[in-house]
């Protein structure tokens, strides 16, 4: 898709996660689940959980200098700074404002993206345009969550299912045939009720009512998330990799939104590439939303598990409902 253009791509990577664990078990002494009943219908076993004082800037933070420290980078060098969140620390200034001022990075341009669990990918397929224009030569793109400061607590099918992290990728141009090769993104608004929280914004203000009736946490119809989520990914997959000019059997690493062990195992028999290529790190995480991919992809990268000159195949579906789908090549 950018192919003429300079070629951009992830040159570091690094990622946070607070040191709190939540486990199924301490679940079922607040909610009425069991650990059996999150494990077999989610595959998660334990997520992180933020710290009451800490915000999604801190984390992001934490992710960020970790990113800049592999790529060995100066953040006074940083040309922009992209933070994908559905967890800012207000609705402005935005979190990459709050980030930029904490790393000193005085010369980057900084903006926030809320589009969800695809958020990051979103902030790839944009920073990489910009600088394969030329217009930016290095870049900081995070997905970043508190996810646990929006979650509703006495709601027994959606507070197993999420945690806090953020991961962070630094971006510049890279060799000619690597970098981002190809994305897919798109969005379903029909079904724009199925993930959201109704108030706090401008259609339902905060009021002594809307937080009576716990307005302000997230809400989810699952079995709806559930079967776009197998059908967006597998659909936007196969488009982005057609357009990358290259095959399913040509993709070496997988990283999936981490939402369900039971979506990635769909979107795996389905797209036909081996399962033992979806790297999966839920069971340990939970949600984190737009820290999922960048969370993972860091660890798979310290890992060892990414070698020059792979194809990676990053997968989400989020809010909107919306879908992102990125073909790089390492």
């Amino acid at each position: 898709m950018i192919s003429n253009l300079l070629p951009a791509g992830i040159i570091a990577t690094g990622s946070y996660v607070p040191p709190r664990v939540l486990t199924n078990l301490e679940l079922e002494s607040m909610v009425d689940t069991s650990d059996e009943w999150i494990r077999t219908r989610t595959g998660i076993i334990e997520r992180r959980i933020a710290d009451s004082d800490a915000a999604t800037s801190d984390l992001a933070l934490a992710a960020a200098r970790a990113a800049l420290e592999s790529a060995g980078v100066d953040a006074a060098d940083l040309d922009l700074i992209v933070i994908a969140t559905v967890t800012p620390d207000m609705f402005f200034p935005c979190t990459a404002s709050i980030v930029q001022q904490a790393l000193a990075a005085s010369r980057a341009a900084a903006f926030d993206i809320l589009v969800g669990c695809t958020g990051f990918v979103y902030g790839l397929a944009t920073v990489g345009s910009l600088i394969a224009s030329g217009a930016y030569r290095c870049a900081l793109v995070l997905g970043a969550e508190a996810l646990s400061k929006i979650t509703d607590w006495q709601d027994r099918g959606s507070c197993v299912l999420f945690g806090d992290a953020a991961g962070a990728v630094v971006m510049a141009p890279v060799e000619q045939g690597h970098g981002i090769l190809s994305y897919s993104l798109g969005n379903d608004g029909s079904d724009a009720d199925a993930l959201k929280i109704p108030a706090g914004g401008s259609r339902m203000p905060a009021s002594e009512e809307t937080v009576a009736k716990r307005l302000h946490y997230l809400t989810m119809n699952g079995p709806e998330v559930f079967k776009f989520a197998v059908r967006s990914m597998t659909e936007s997959a196969e488009v982005a990799v057609a357009r990358a000019g290259i095959s399913m059997k040509d993709i070496d690493v997988v990283i999936p939104h981490q939402a369900n062990l039971r979506i990635i195992d769909a979107a795996a028999r389905r797209l036909n590439i081996p399962y033992e290529r979806f790297i999966r790190n839920l069971d340990r995480y939970g949600n984190t939303s737009a820290a999922s991919i960048p969370l993972a992809l860091d660890e798979t990268v310290r890992e060892g598990r990414i070698h020059s000159g792979d194809h990676i195949l990053l997968s989400s579906f989020g809010a909107g409902l919306s879908w992102a789908t990125m073909v790089l090549r390492w």
